[in-house]
């Protein structure tokens, strides 16, 4: 079960913040100052799934993991509290400020700087998420890197 959990509740994760991420953006260049607070507002609401989503994964990927810290595993395991960090630290925070200030419509030089804190920390927790993706899919063999040979049970490797 806990290989059915894995995948799904990092694919969770990563979609949420992907989706935070490209709201925000979206909303940024695109969109009125409504849609904005709209955005800035729900996302804190968003955090009922990606919480959840982000302690499942990690959790069942440290039960997977059975303490090994080498290789793909390890790239794994060392990124976790980096992408926790960023997010408890910088991502949480910056979000609940900015939804604040975008429900008393304050889009002044404070707003906008956070943003650009808060949208840069997603884009390094996005990288890392796929990065763990990769690997991931990388260690089941679904996944290789150019030019390396797939390894099968009846070869002699």
């Amino acid at each position: 079960m806990i290989r059915v959990i894995h995948p799904i509740a990092g694919a969770i994760a990563l979609l949420t913040i992907s989706t935070f991420w490209l709201s925000t953006a979206l909303s940024e260049l695109f969109a009125s100052q409504a849609v904005i607070t709209a955005v800035k507002t729900a996302i804190p609401w968003g955090f009922l799934l990606l919480v959840p989503a982000l302690a499942a994964a990690g959790g069942t990927g440290l039960t997977l993991a059975r303490g090994r810290r080498a290789g793909l595993v390890g790239a794994k395991v060392k990124r976790m509290p980096l992408i926790a960090g960023n997010g408890i630290l910088v991502l949480v925070p910056a979000a609940l400020f900015l939804a604040h200030k975008a429900s008393a419509a304050e889009f002044d030089g404070v707003f906008y700087a956070v943003q650009a804190v808060e949208l840069a920390a997603g884009a390094v927790n996005i990288t890392l998420l796929v990065l763990n993706t990769r690997d991931g899919l990388r260690m089941k063999g679904r996944f290789r890197r150019p030019g390396e040979a797939k390894v099968t049970a009846t070869s002699p490797l």
